[in-house]
């Protein structure tokens, strides 16, 4: 006999100015059992969430709760009914204890009213003990790594004791090891009824741990699926409505004269990056591999300026530059995408057209200093639209697109400043496989329109799959430099466990 359902949404509906983002969109869930929601970013995955846990008001439909009627109107109706949520972006409070983060809101009162400092601290050890995780509760959330920002963010929704858990990308700052950990606590989770809700862009994720497949596009449901009945080119093809046989574009560019070269680099922390030197040619994708704690993205950020270096040189088609900074990379021909979109990306209360003028707002001034707003909005427009930017207007606030598009602002912004040298650290990360597909078009357009490309990835196939050399860092230490034709997984991974036991 089939179980009750944890969850029904029924025909819910959701606009936005200009935009249908949910179209009758019906969404059942079983209780323990883990069930993948996928799509290309702008399907609707995310917002279908928020409805759900009453950050968006519907427009039309019905949400019903182990078999009650629900209308959430915030978070808090959804906690309280037994929906929890683990968002894609951390929402913690940096100067926060990770006890007081765990409990924010609903801290425990002793019989005077007043904060019972002793019981937070005993709840949140026995919490942390159970999910293995050997935080202090008296650390500041500052101190933590990001991803044992991301391991309290799991606590607090495991806390709550919900009927149903939405895990939104979350395993997006994970090492293999903590994926696995998340696993074993899902897997915990599931064995006691609770129903998971699990959106991924990492397909290998979705075909280890889910049981169910749910495909939307263009917001709407396509179809709900057993997980073991799919595999990879089939849900691929579900998700973005056509036929993938390769992952990647072909990157048919001539290779020119070096460009970029990097002479003996040191970071100021002794114990980064250390005597790294490499060069870049017009019309290359070079890859730039390594495990966590590799310190490739210190490296490109060191390029570009933003840290400070001990010794060694970067020069520019030949000539050094005299002091690293940004404003000096963007004056040779230098643009960064980095890799953390959210909080060193995007402006996220600004306006597309803002987002994506910044760095060459010097260009668009008129005869007396003053910005000329109308060549301003035409050119940052025309970019967006070469690269297919979609978005209701040119004045929407750029945190209200999807991360592939956010992407595409980002890349716009520095292609408005015509660079040679593009850095792009982790330029996929949390976007879907068709954003993927048209960053890595977009790459190799601009490889054969001679701009010369760094590719920082964690992703072993995207290093394989785009790039003309992979240069390799184990440790903060070059060790491989692969032609395209060496690079595969057992080269790369040889290369970055070389110094593993330093």
């Amino acid at each position: 006999m089939e179980k009750p359902l944890v969850l029904e949404m029924l025909d819910v509906t959701k606009r936005f100015p200009g935009v249908l983002a949910l179209d009758n969109v019906t969404f059942t869930v079983q209780p323990g059992s883990v069930h993948a929601l996928m799509g290309e970013n702008g399907a609707g995955k995310s917002t279908l969430m928020k409805c759900l846990f009453g950050m968006y008001r519907m427009d039309a439909g019905k949400i019903a709760v182990m078999g009650r009627e629900r209308r959430f109107n915030s978070a808090a109706d959804a906690m309280r009914a037994g929906v929890s949520m683990i968002h894609q972006e951390l929402s913690n409070v940096p100067e926060r204890s990770v006890a007081q983060n765990l409990w924010l809101g609903r801290e425990p009162l002793n019989k005077c009213g007043l904060i019972d400092h002793k019981k937070m601290q005993r709840d949140t050890k026995t919490l942390l003990q159970g999910l293995k995780y050997d935080f202090d509760p008296n650390a500041r959330m500052s101190s933590l790594s990001i991803s044992q920002q991301q391991g309290c963010e799991i606590a607090r929704a495991v806390s709550y004791n919900a009927s149903i858990v939405v895990m939104d990308e979350p395993t997006s700052s994970l090492t293999e090891n903590e994926v696995a950990h998340l696993f074993e606590i899902i897997r915990d989770l599931r064995s006691r009824g609770v129903a998971i809700i699990y959106i991924s862009h990492k397909m290998e994720e979705i075909f280890q741990i889910a049981d169910t497949v749910t495909v939307m596009r263009d917001g709407q449901v396509i179809g709900t699926y057993p997980a073991g009945e799919l595999d990879g080119n089939r849900l691929i093809s579900l998700m973005v409505g056509r036929d993938t046989t390769s992952r990647f574009p072909p990157v048919e560019s001539s290779i020119g004269e070096v460009c970029l070269e990097v002479r003996g680099l040191c970071a100021l922390n002794p114990r980064s990056f250390r005597d790294i030197s490499f060069e870049l040619r017009r019309g290359e994708i070079l890859g730039l591999g390594g495990l966590v704690g590799a310190q490739r993205t210190e490296l490109v950020e060191s390029i570009f300026g933003v840290r400070p270096v001990a010794s060694g040189e970067v020069l520019v088609k030949g000539q050094p530059l005299k002091k690293l900074s940004p404003r000096n990379a963007i004056d040779a021909g230098i643009g960064l995408v980095t890799e953390d979109r959210r909080n060193t990306g995007i402006f996220p209360l600004l306006s597309i057209t803002e987002n994506t003028s910044i760095p060459s707002l010097g260009k668009y001034r008129n005869k007396i200093g003053l910005l000329d707003h109308r060549r301003l909005l035409e050119a940052a427009s025309n970019q967006n639209r070469q690269l297919r930017t979609k978005t209701p207007s040119m004045t929407a606030m750029v945190q209200n697109l999807s991360g592939g598009n956010q992407q595409k602002v980002i890349l716009s912004r520095w292609l408005m400043t015509l660079p040679d040298i593009l850095i792009m650290d982790e330029p996929t990360r949390g976007i879907d496989v068709g954003a993927k597909y048209e960053i890595y078009t977009i790459m190799a357009e601009l490889a054969k329109q001679g701009k010369a490309i760094i590719m920082v990835s964690s992703e072993m196939p995207e290093l394989i799959g785009m790039s003309h050399r992979v240069l390799v860092l184990c440790a903060g230490r070059l060790t491989g430099t692969l032609a395209r034709e060496e690079a595969t997984q057992e080269a790369i991974m040889r290369c970055a466990t070389q110094f593993a036991e330093v």
